[in-house]
């Protein structure tokens, strides 16, 4: 259904449910100074907000799950960034965002490979089983062995992982806490993780 004022009451309903995340991140909110400003001030707030709970998240993403067009959403994330609010990065093909000066480099990484269906479940399971060997997680994420194998490579290039016995997550604890923060938007092993964490947290390289 649409509003007399041309917003659909889906989109507007999704973009107040973040604004309000949104409007409590240091330097996201923007004043008003009017009813035509006010619909761009809550787009720009539900940006933050959504960011805040799903940070790494590409341009593609963050458009579809705001319901916003192409064009809205790439002005609205330049006005964050000249302001400061939000951060840009380069992940492969991808443009990621996260809010500004939260992340260090290791952690964006990570978020971005986070956002990878595949990936994310070979941290998760080896978190999970730090002795899971290359069989153990193509059998547990239903992959072929020379995907496990693919992935492996591209996260000991990123530093997030260390092959040199068997597979380790580097940093161990900064991923699990990225995911457990982040749980909701990563799925559900993620949170059934994010359950447990307490008894995974002394599990440190």
């Amino acid at each position: 259904m649409t509003a007399p004022d041309g917003v659909d009451d889906s989109k507007r309903a999704t973009l107040r449910r973040f604004a309000a995340l949104g409007a409590t991140a240091p330097l996201a909110r923007f004043s008003e100074t009017g009813a035509a400003e006010t619909g761009e001030s809550d787009a720009r707030d539900a940006i933050a907000g959504y960011l805040s709970t799903t940070p790494g998240a590409h341009f593609s993403k963050i458009r579809d799950d705001l319901q916003l067009g192409t064009g809205e959403t790439q002005h609205h994330l330049r006005q964050l960034e000249d302001v400061g609010a939000i951060e840009r990065y380069r992940d492969g093909d991808y443009k990621r965002f996260v809010l500004a000066n939260r992340f260090d480099e290791f952690e964006k990484d990570a978020l971005g490979y986070l956002r990878r269906s595949t990936p994310r479940g070979m941290l998760i399971e080896l978190l999970l089983d730090p002795e899971a060997t290359a069989g153990d997680l193509a059998d547990a994420l239903d992959v072929s062995p020379p995907t496990v194998s693919k992935y492996a490579g591209e996260l000991e290039d990123a530093g997030l992982l260390s092959r040199e016995d068997g597979y380790a997550v580097e940093r161990p604890e900064t991923v699990l806490l990225l995911i457990v923060r982040h749980a909701d938007s990563f799925g559900q092993r993620a949170m059934t993780l994010a359950g447990n964490a307490d008894g995974y947290l002394e599990y440190s390289g």
